[in-house]
């Protein structure tokens, strides 16, 4: 959930990249870091091993003018892919306030796809959750390799549901759509925040919140 500041007039919102090891979670938040203005982002702290370039998480925080009169700060975190490190994904989901499933597109690493999936899915069930009751986006990425799955196949593996996600292809080693997905995102956390705290504004402040782009696709 959101830390909201009245005294500081500020609000955080905690944004998790999962998804199975090297699908580029960590060159998404690699590229942001790049092309977003430094004065508003924090400096990218990444912890690697051998086996996966995230051994626990990545961060960054991104500040953005999205709601009037407060600072708004996005956290990214990555989390490992690998199933081993399943006690820091369930650390890391906790109280996230949206989720960014970067899925490699590469035809036979859908089997480790789905198991991350699953994964996710559980952990965020240990922690009170669920994807249903979160703002997700999910992000193909690797559309440039030659191996790469149909999208449509992708659809149907990890979207196949009443009310789909929004969803890109992306090649985050170039940058495509990085940008494109972290706005998606950070978009509906804020949609799902203005929604929750409506009903609590009598001065109907939260209705006239808009959500601005952090940078340009």
């Amino acid at each position: 959930m959101p830390s909201v500041n009245h005294e500081d007039r500020t609000v955080s919102f905690k944004i998790v990249y999962c998804g199975s090891p090297l699908s580029g979670k960590t060159t998404n938040l690699q590229q942001i870091h790049a092309k977003l203005d430094p004065t508003g982002r924090s400096d990218l702290v990444s912890l690697s091993t051998a086996q996966d370039r995230t051994l626990f998480f990545d961060f960054l925080a991104v500040e953005a003018d999205a709601l009037p009169g407060y600072k708004t700060t996005f956290h990214l975190y990555t989390v490992p892919g690998q199933i081993t490190y399943n006690a820091t994904l369930q650390l890391v989901l906790r109280q996230a306030d949206g989720v960014v499933f970067v899925a490699d597109s590469q035809m036979d690493r859908q089997r480790d796809n789905l198991q991350s999936l699953q994964s996710l899915e559980a952990n965020l069930r240990m922690n009170g959750s669920e994807l249903e009751r979160l703002p997700i986006v999910l992000q193909y990425n690797k559309r440039d390799l030659p191996n790469a799955a149909p999208v449509e196949y992708l659809e149907y593996l990890y979207n196949n549901r009443a009310t789909p996600f929004l969803s890109f292809e992306s090649d985050a080693r170039t940058g495509r759509n990085v940008l494109a997905t972290l706005n998606a995102i950070s978009q509906a956390v804020l949609h799902q925040f203005r929604q929750r705290a409506a009903p609590h504004d009598s001065s109907g402040a939260a209705k006239e919140m808009r959500t601005q782009e952090l940078a340009a696709a």
